[in-house]
């Protein structure tokens, strides 16, 4: 009996205890009014330093990044070389069809597969290739023309960007000139309402580009007109042999295809049809 009542005596003080614990945890950990940190004042904001003039100079006279568009010498900076090398790199598809001999090239080289009647041999990539490389020979010596007088000076400083236009354009125009035909230059300017000029060289480009697509159009077919005849004259005597000997229902392209192949094989058909573009632009 004794036990049980220690034990209830015990538990009846536990929460009185516990009370006074948190009281005296409470007033410990309080800070007294006096206690308290005192704030201190803030510091002034400095006044703001120049950040620099119009000229490229700051306000204690040192020098600021600026971009030169002029390089050293007079000639032009690499930011300018690298703008106008990515431009040239964006329009070559352009310029190479427009500017020089690739479409009359690869217009007959392509009509010249076709009336073999091999519609996929040579492929696609061959042709255009062979074009690229013919059009680079046909056009070296006026690519030479335009860097002597027209790049180079201009990298070296000594000419200015619209001088080194003038310069580069005039072998340009000697080359388009001598390929247009009158007709379709004629053609051209009077589109445009504006007289031919007694000087061809006077033409502008915008005129003269339209009229050597055209000229080269129209010789790139001639050219391939011509190409067509023989082949015709080998369809028409293997279809008039199958006529005679009464096998109408065997197609005559599967006769007349090994003749024609064989006949373009022994003349040297190739090199022949290349000669002709080559001493067209010579």
């Amino acid at each position: 009996m004794p036990s049980h009542r220690s034990r209830a005596a015990r538990r009846a003080r536990a929460p009185f205890i516990a009370l006074f614990i948190v009281a005296v945890c409470v007033l410990g950990f309080a800070s007294p009014a006096h206690a308290q940190t005192t704030p201190v004042a803030p510091t002034p904001p400095s006044a703001p330093t120049d950040g620099g003039s119009t000229d490229g100079t700051t306000g204690d006279g040192s020098q600021t990044l600026q971009i030169d568009v002029a390089g050293s010498n007079g000639k032009p900076s690499q930011s300018v070389l690298i703008i106008l090398g990515l431009t040239v790199l964006a329009l070559a598809p352009s310029l190479l069809i427009m500017l020089t001999s690739f479409t009359r090239i690869v217009i007959v080289l392509t009509l010249t597969r076709n009336a073999l009647g091999l519609q996929g041999v040579p492929p696609n990539q061959v042709l255009t290739g062979l074009a690229l490389f013919l059009s680079l020979f046909v056009m070296s010596p006026t690519l030479s023309q335009m860097n002597e007088e027209g790049l180079q000076p201009y990298l070296d400083g000594q000419i200015s960007q619209s001088q080194a236009w003038d310069n580069a354009s005039v072998p340009l125009k000697d080359f388009m000139l001598a390929n247009t035909r009158s007709a379709e230059l004629k053609l051209m300017a009077d589109a445009a309402k504006a007289p031919v000029p007694e000087d061809p060289h006077d033409v502008s480009l915008t005129t003269l580009i339209p009229a050597f697509i055209l000229s080269e159009l129209k010789t790139a077919f001639i050219i391939g007109f011509v190409v067509f005849i023989p082949f015709i004259v080998i369809d028409l005597v293997v279809s008039s042999v199958l006529m005679s000997l009464g096998m109408m229902m065997l197609p005559p392209v599967t006769i007349s295809l090994p003749f024609k192949v064989l006949l373009f094989v022994m003349v040297g058909g190739w090199s022949l049809v290349v000669q002709t573009l080559l001493s067209a632009y010579q």
